[in-house]
């Protein structure tokens, strides 16, 4: 059965049905392998790259209700795009409800994606209703710069743009930078179990005044830990500053530059430097030859300054639209 309004005023031959696990996976990575060209996909993207079908399963298993709040568009009984719905609080207590949608080019301009976005929004006001969060919810959805044709469609049907990430990437590990001088008193090491709370009360309180930006529980922080490549600065006892770093699960050869946070009042002291340094320098001695990360582009901090300086380039940019529930 199907929620929202799907499948209406879609050319002969298509359909909507729901997801039906592990016999999809497969059909849904194809769908992503047939956009990457149209799209200019970075298939080696840490946001948003070219999952397998194992990547798709297990993203789907996360899902709420995954065959109620994901979507197939089929052509002749052949999976020719989906749609997927997901939600959470931010941390101004706004509850984001986010669709994402693929469809194979050769499929666009006929109203297919106009009535993936029908079903979504449907579907959407449905879960608000159940979920009791009218008075702080809002539509999202998210389209790749380079996605021309994504952008079009949320575009006419009324989104707005509210903020962007940049990708960057270090394409040879090899090739860091010497580390910096750290200022008096302030001493660089691992992270051990003992110092996660320091660890993520540091990440959390630099987001403090941050909007669009994901409530993050220190439980959520505990079971995703990975700490070889974590790397912290101390002034005496106190925790000023993180680098969480860590070897990409499915490509061990990328690491990721998952967290650079410094406590406000230490910023500008060339901490930051320092700790992105190691956290590169560990990456390498795990085996990653290269390095990812993202950072929003209306950063106030400059980190974008920071992260060109060591040799990370722009890959590409990834924007979060919005549009009202009513």
């Amino acid at each position: 059965m199907l929620d929202g309004t799907a499948g209406q005023d879609v050319p002969v031959g298509f359909g909507f049905r729901p997801y039906r696990g592990d016999e999809d996976h497969g059909a849904m990575a194809a769908v992503r392998l047939g956009c990457v060209e149209r799209d200019r996909v970075d298939v080696h993207s840490v946001v948003e790259g070219l999952p397998t079908a194992a990547e798709i399963a297990e993203a789907s298993a996360k899902l709420e209700q995954p065959s109620r709040n994901q979507i197939l568009v089929v052509l002749d009984g052949s999976v020719v795009g989906y749609s997927t719905i997901r939600w959470w609080q931010e941390r101004d207590d706004t509850w984001l409800y986010l669709h994402r949608g693929y469809l194979l080019p050769e499929h666009r301009g006929q109203g297919i994606g106009s009535a993936m976005l029908s079903w979504a929004e449907a579907r959407i006001r449905q879960l608000v209703k159940q979920h009791g969060t009218a008075r702080t919810a809002v539509i999202g959805a998210n389209a790749m710069a380079s996605e021309q044709d994504a952008t079009a469609l949320l575009r006419a049907a009324g989104y707005r743009r509210v903020f962007s990430l940049v990708e960057l990437e270090l394409g040879d590990l090899q090739q860091v930078p010497e580390g910096s001088e750290l200022p008096a008193g302030i001493r660089t090491g691992p992270i051990g179990k003992s110092h996660y709370r320091a660890a993520w009360r540091t990440v959390v309180d630099s987001y403090a005044d941050t909007s669009f930006t994901q409530r993050w529980p220190f439980q959520d922080f505990v079971d995703t830990a990975d700490p070889a490549c974590w790397r912290a600065a101390w002034n005496g006892k106190d925790m000023v500053g993180v680098a969480l770093c860590s070897i990409r699960r499915h490509d061990h050869a990328v690491g990721e530059v998952e967290e650079l946070s410094v406590r406000r009042d230490q910023r500008r002291l060339g901490i930051g430097r320092v700790l992105l340094l190691d956290g590169l320098r560990s990456l390498r001695e795990q085996g990653a030859t290269t390095a990812r990360l993202f950072t929003g582009t209306a950063n106030p901090h400059r980190s974008y300054d920071l992260y060109e300086s060591v040799g990370f380039r722009q890959q590409n940019e990834y924007v979060r639209y919005r549009k009202p529930l009513a």
